[in-house]
């Protein structure tokens, strides 16, 4: 493996292979029914369906439409979310285990339906999808996750060998579910939005809602949107509303390469239930095949390298298929709650017109879908069966209270450790493209050098609570160990729940 392995910066296939239409910031104060914040699958997908109803939507995005987490998704459109239905049984019973299953395949085969009234060219493709293990620890785990399958009547196979070379000690099936190219599927979306009237303005920040009857959602530009309901689909919620969701969720990042490989790939949507976990699928690319592989999970911010991540992912890649070429690779973050299932709907009893949906613990394509599809009722004021299930105002610590304590101790220690420890770089010892913890002026800061040998010097010290903020290698970014909010080499907020931007440093 050379250095040349690999793109040397983050590039989704996604978002290279699709012409996404562009839209103006918002310039002026306006009015509307609805105002949804943020534009990825679950707020075009929301947008989209009010629209069809005859609702006056305006939607925002504070980056480029689609470029952000379902920009870097794998896009598997399953209802087979990893080992869940065991603990849903366990935790919950089997009725809310069923209706999780039941909300996620009623969005697979939404996205087919749309795909097909549409004819949308996006790659749609139904395949089966595996869930796999080659330990003996797995096989128990595996075994009992097929016997939730059997009690909620879940279609599915119990299989020893795949059809992709890794012996297995087995695999459960879930049939026909799909994988599709989920930029070009939502391109559709926003052109059909935007033909029934909707309004679309990107690189604007929401920052706050001013309550009341008919709330303002007020961006960082200093307009206003005057509506009845607001819908954040910002991932973080960009409205926290006492809420307290960051210390309700958590943040992970994981990987993903596209591979050309020396082998054919046979067809399926895999993932390993053991560690390291692996993900597989396939896409095409101009009629040639690429093969997705993804996995390395990590909380934000607590990655010691992050192009060791790549390069495990690039190892199993050249053991299992053989690599001719990397022309892609990209990192995702997702949300993860305590019980793992997603926030969605009202954001708490006390604001019955600001909804938020997040929380959706890798599984975007159909629960963000499922999400829209619950915002439009509950805004239409139309019975939705799983409304209960998703309630943000629920607390369930998984279910007992461990996982909500060893999550917030977890970012007690990052928020002290980091303030005692010792950076002992000097900005200028930095290398061309590399970036590291620094000592400027007596302080903790981070520095990154750019191929012009310009120095780019922020504060470490996290505008949303505090904590500091460590090199991301990888992708080029500062993240922050204690919620996961990332910025860039400038210091801009790349992710929430932060707000505001890193100070920058002068190094006079």
């Amino acid at each position: 493996m050379t250095s040349d392995t690999f793109p040397q910066f983050p590039l989704s296939y996604w978002i290279e292979s699709t012409q996404i239409p562009t839209f103006p910031p918002l310039s002026e104060n306006i009015k509307t029914k609805v105002a949804v914040i943020g534009a990825g699958i679950t707020g075009i997908t929301t947008a989209y369906l009010l629209a069809k109803e005859g609702i006056d939507v305006v939607l925002i995005d504070s980056g480029l439409i689609l470029n952000g987490t379902t920009g870097h998704t794998t896009a598997k459109v399953t209802a087979q979310h990893d080992l869940i239905y065991d603990e849903l049984v366990n935790h919950f019973g089997l009725e809310k285990a069923g209706l999780y299953y039941e909300s996620n395949n009623h969005a697979l085969q939404f996205i087919n339906e749309t795909v097909q009234t549409y004819k949308i060219d996006c790659n749609f493709s139904n395949e089966d999808s595996f869930l796999y293990t080659t330990t003996d620890n797995g096989l128990r785990n595996l075994s009992k996750e097929y016997e939730a399958y059997q009690k909620l009547n879940i279609p599915c196979d119990y299989v020893q060998s795949l059809s992709i070379p890794i012996p297995v000690q087995s695999a459960l099936v879930m049939k026909n579910q799909a994988q599709f190219h989920p930029l070009l599927y939502l391109k559709t979306l926003l052109e059909k939005f935007v033909e029934m009237g909707g309004k679309v303005y990107e690189q604007t920040t929401a920052i706050d809602v001013e309550k009341g009857d008919y709330p303002q959602v007020i961006t960082k530009s200093g307009h206003r949107i005057t509506c009845e309901y607001v819908v954040s689909c910002s991932h973080f919620p960009f409205y926290d509303a006492n809420s307290f969701f960051f210390t309700r969720m958590y943040a992970e990042r994981s990987y993903a390469l596209a591979i050309k490989a020396k082998t054919d790939y046979p067809g399926g949507m895999y993932l390993s239930i053991d560690d390291p976990k692996r993900s597989l699928r396939y896409t095409t690319n101009n009629g040639e095949q690429l093969i997705l592989i993804g996995g390395e999970s990590h909380k934000t911010g607590q990655g010691i390298n992050t192009m060791l991540h790549y390069e495990a992912l690039y190892s199993f890649a050249e053991a299992t298929f053989g690599v001719d070429e990397v022309p892609y690779r990209w990192s995702a973050q997702d949300l993860i709650t305590l019980d793992k299932l997603p926030y969605i709907g009202h954001i708490n009893e006390r604001n019955p017109n600001i909804f938020v949906a997040t929380g959706y613990r890798k599984w975007g394509m159909t629960t963000g879908t499922a999400a829209a599809h619950l915002l439009k009722d509950s805004i239409l004021k139309v019975h939705n069966p799983y409304k209960e299930l998703y309630a943000p105002s629920r607390f369930h610590a998984n279910p007992d209270i461990k996982t909500f304590l060893s999550q917030n101790i977890d970012v007690a220690k990052h928020l002290i450790e980091g303030k005692i420890e010792t950076a002992l770089r000097k900005p200028e010892d930095l290398e061309v493209g590399e970036g590291s913890v620094v000592h400027v002026n007596g302080k903790r800061a981070g520095a990154y050098k750019d191929k012009d040998g310009k120095l780019h010097i922020v504060d470490t010290t996290c505008t949303h609570l505090g904590c500091e903020v460590e090199w991301n290698n990888g992708d080029c970014t500062w993240d922050c160990p204690c919620h996961g909010s990332r910025f860039s080499i400038e210091g801009d907020v790349m992710e929430g729940p932060a707000d505001q931007p890193l100070k920058r440093v002068d190094n006079e």
